[in-house]
């Protein structure tokens, strides 16, 4: 069965890694695809983009803008090798920390119907800020794909990881080689969410079996923290 990102097996970095576009196939298949009726024709916001892979498949879900954000330039540049020109047309990837990006889009009274906050929920200590901002946007429709702690109660775990590897959490200092980084629990989503006025969806990663879950170790792990994803919508008054 084909994957929306198959034609990732032509480009650099991508070309000797299938279980990285299997897994990237998978969580496409789990929140992008579902929400397309609701992405077609829509303003999305993607934070911390990356090389714009994710920013690609909204836009190939129909989205009729994009604007990606991401902290590093190099990763940013790598778009430029991505095929399909008329997807390209509807993306536009800016280099610059989200949360500045964010105020910058709210001072200018933009309005957003999807953000995108695909894997970079779980590299910030910001985590309230991140969805106030978002918030101010308007949108309809949040996707969160995180790492989240299984500890009990509303809760955020911290933790550090290293700024090199082009994965982790930018320099919240200049120069600085290991950032700080919040976890939050599902809980501490769910009650940020609240006081925002959203509704918090889980989405059903318990559901898949067997060859389904290949490369998804991360969704699946029993201690510590666990990835899920989950849709928040503005409560209707």
């Amino acid at each position: 069965m084909n994957g929306f990102f198959d034609f990732l097996a032509d480009i650099p970095p991508y070309e000797d890694s299938p279980t990285v576009i299997d897994r990237l196939n998978k969580r496409h298949e789990m929140f992008i695809a579902p929400f397309a009726e609701e992405i077609a024709g829509a303003r999305v916001l993607d934070l911390a983009a990356h090389d714009g892979r994710w920013s690609h498949a909204f836009a190939g879900a129909g989205a009729r803008e994009v604007t990606g954000i991401e902290g590093r330039q190099e990763l940013v540049d790598r778009y430029a090798h991505y095929p399909s020109p008329e997807l390209k047309a509807h993306v536009s990837l800016r280099t610059g920390d989200i949360f500045d990006g964010m105020e910058d889009l709210v001072k200018a009274g933009e309005t957003f119907d999807v953000v995108g906050v695909l894997g970079i929920f779980y590299h910030i200590m910001d985590h309230f800020r991140l969805l106030r901002l978002a918030s101010l946007l308007k949108p309809k429709l949040i996707i969160i794909d995180s790492e989240f702690s299984l500890r009990p109660g509303p809760l955020i775990m911290l933790s550090r990881e290293r700024t090199a590897k082009d994965l982790n959490a930018i320099e919240q200092v200049e120069g600085q080689e290991t950032a700080v980084i919040g976890i939050p629990s599902r809980a501490a989503t769910e009650v940020m969410a609240d006081v925002l006025g959203y509704s918090c969806e889980w989405l059903d990663w318990e559901g898949r079996r067997g060859a389904a879950r290949k490369n998804l170790a991360d969704y699946y792990r029993p201690e510590r923290k666990r990835r899920g994803t989950c849709i928040l919508r503005p409560r209707r008054a």
